[in-house]
């Protein structure tokens, strides 16, 4: 079965950016995260999401 919840340090890794980026990146809103359990988790769509509009604002400047 696929994985559908990533920890910080995963999706960091998936994304290829520091841990610290990525909180970053939740504290501002660009990346959605859940906490369960007191433990944070960046779901694979949510990574999917980001990356796409990243792409979407690259094609438009």
């Amino acid at each position: 079965m696929t994985r559908l919840l990533l920890t910080v340090p995963e999706a960091a890794e998936a994304l290829a950016i520091s841990r610290a980026k990525l909180y970053q990146l939740i504290a501002s809103g660009a990346v959605d995260s859940v906490r369960i359990d007191g433990s944070r988790r960046v779901s694979v769509a949510a990574l999917t999401d980001y990356i796409n509009r990243l792409a979407t604002q690259e094609r438009a400047a």
